[in-house]
């Protein structure tokens, strides 16, 4: 690593001139003794804490344990909070906010005196978001998840957020569960503080911090109320002190290495979709160019060895009982999946991290030759319905209808979907494909996780299980069943998925990696020449991103955010 570089918070706090005293004079109106102010690394904590991201409500509580391992390396700890998305409250859709989080702690990151920074992440777009806007900024960096929830618990059995609400649902749609048991469960599944203990997106991303090095060891797995989470996060504090002591910069650990190891782990961990759209936001923010090829082609061969919900039977209790990510990384690792010299913000390679870890549960952590999906990683599916790319999770499908063909029956947005689902004439079977349009990053806007779509209640009564259902939208984390999502073009940007009518022919392939429409060519020119664009937000953040987000197969980052400008020294104000 390279040599130690002059503080950036000197630029504030150094000298004896006007400006440093103003500074250090404001600063000590907290407290904060003289010395404090000695050349110590200042590091910026950076808090989603908010009593609106339930899964966060206990990160204020958690950021005290930072701030303890900061003092004892000899930094001043400096507490600042940027926009918290909260997944189970924000409407239209989180995801609608993650770029504006992310441009929130990127400037909070680059206008103050701050030498290195840890961030305090934990709900679904907390994790991302605050990744972007750090790597853009290119300083010493940690991120410490906050934990999944205890095992949720309901008469007698294991339940899990997200994915039995989806489940229990269903259930009642078809008759089979009682609305007073339905509203009996919800206490149950939220027992603790913390996110979701599925293998949703908070635990996926989760994942991915300790996958691509920039956590500290076990951020995957420790629950919220473990006595250990808050261990790791004062470990954290004191690490990053050193970070900033060696000049370890976020760009020297999120190197093409990390990123591919990340891919390869969110396969054998069942991980969620939404970690494609994520990582390649986060990847093109700190410089490396990540792709949806990537994921295709490194995540074909990596089997879900994790057999947790929505994909398999347990939770992150489980898992982190079983051994945590660092047993499953250990498998990987033993069959060559893994790039060992990757560097961890831990001060150890990845390969020295994961060497000798140990699986206290094969039940739950599988071994490779008996994994729950031989091809765990996301798929890739390519054709005229979906040239720019779409994206399917095997180990969350029905493996009879990986290999399909349907007519089409349309939705042209999520209103229209409400409005005629569970209309009795609607004419739809088991053999049917549902498509969804319109609910892609500028349709939604935000493109929200609605590509799940509930089945019609006269199928799930007639005991169908799952169908065959392709949309621009995304999909919870802890959702299941073969949903084909983030189909680019989307239909609001005039890709093929907006000229799709009822009855039209889908042929889906996954082993082929083919989604096609079969209409001809010159029916779908003549469709094209009656599309018209739906009208844009008036005004406000949605028209600008509207304006400016990328398409999904980019990561839907805004145009003017891919890249790193780095952190740097503003000029004074004074």
């Amino acid at each position: 690593m390279s040599e130690r570089r002059k503080l950036r918070s000197t630029a504030w706090f150094g000298g004896e001139g006007k400006n440093a005293f103003m500074h250090r004079s404001w600063m000590k109106n907290q407290g904060i003794p003289d010395d404090a102010f000695d050349g110590r690394p200042v590091i910026g904590i950076c808090n989603t804490w908010s009593e609106l991201t339930p899964c966060n409500a206990h990160l204020r509580a958690l950021a005290d344990h930072v701030k303890r391992g900061v003092y004892e390396a000899g930094g001043l700890p400096v507490e600042f909070p940027v926009t918290s998305l909260g997944e189970s409250n924000m409407r239209p859709t989180a995801m609608l906010f993650r770029n504006l989080a992310s441009m929130d702690v990127e400037e909070s990151i680059r206008g103050n005196p701050i030498d290195g920074v840890v961030l305090m992440v934990g709900c679904d777009k907390t994790t991302p978001s605050l990744l972007m806007g750090a790597a853009s900024c290119n300083l010493p960096t940690i991120a410490v998840s906050g934990g999944p929830m205890l095992n949720g618990k309901f008469r007698g059995q294991d339940i899990g957020s997200g994915t039995h609400v989806w489940k229990f649902a269903e259930d009642v749609k078809a008759g089979r569960m009682k609305v007073e048991d339905f509203l009996a469960a919800e206490q149950g599944q939220s027992r603790s503080a913390g996110s979701c203990m599925t293998m949703g997106t908070a635990s996926t991303m989760a994942s991915m911090v300790e996958a691509l090095g920039i956590g500290m060891p076990d951020n995957a797995a420790i629950p919220a109320v473990d006595s250990r989470r808050g261990v790791l996060a004062q470990l954290a504090g004191r690490q990053i002190v050193d970070l900033v002591l060696r000049d370890v910069t976020m760009s020297q650990i999120l190197t093409r290495q990390a990123f591919e190891n990340a891919i390869r782990v969110n396969g054998a961990i069942g991980g969620s979709t939404n970690a494609v759209l994520h990582l390649i936001a986060i990847a093109r923010r700190v410089g490396v160019d990540l792709s949806l090829d990537d994921w295709d082609r490194l995540g074909r061969d990596v089997p879900t060895i994790v057999d947790l919900m929505p994909s398999g039977r347990f939770l992150m209790e489980d898992f982190y009982y079983a051994g945590g990510l660092a047993a499953v990384m250990a498998s990987l690792d033993g069959a060559g999946f893994l790039h060992r010299d990757a560097m961890t913000v831990s001060g150890k390679t990845i390969g020295e991290l994961v060497d000798g870890a140990p699986n206290y549960n094969p039940e739950v952590i599988r071994p490779l030759d008996r994994p729950l999906t031989r091809e765990g990683g996301i798929s890739v599916l390519r054709g005229n319905l979906a040239p720019d790319g779409a994206v399917i999770k095997p180990s969350a499908a029905t493996p009879a209808l990986m290999q399909h063909r349907g007519r089409a029956v349309v939705f042209e947005n999520i209103e229209h979907y409400y409005a005629r689902v569970d209309d009795p004439e609607l004419d739809i079977d088991a053999s049917s494909v549902m498509v969804l349009k319109n609910c892609g990053p500028r349709g939604y806007p935000g493109m929200a996780e609605v590509g799940n779509m509930p089945l019609p209640a006269k199928l799930l009564k007639q005991g169908v299980s799952d169908m065959v259902r392709i949309s621009d939208a995304r999909m919870s984390g802890t959702a299941y069943g073969t949903v084909v999502l983030h189909v680019a073009p989307e239909a609001a940007a005039g890709g093929a998925l907006a000229l799709v009518r009822d009855g039209d022919l889908i042929d889906l392939d996954v082993a082929g990696r083919r989604l096609e429409l079969l209409v001809s060519e010159e029916e779908l020119a003549a469709r094209r020449r009656d599309w018209r664009p739906p009208a844009p937000p008036e005004g406000g953040y949605q028209s600008l991103y509207v304006e400016r987000v990328l398409q999904a197969d980019q990561g839907c980052d805004f145009d003017f955010l891919v890249g790193r400008r780095d952190a740097g020294i503003p000029r004074h104000s004074h």
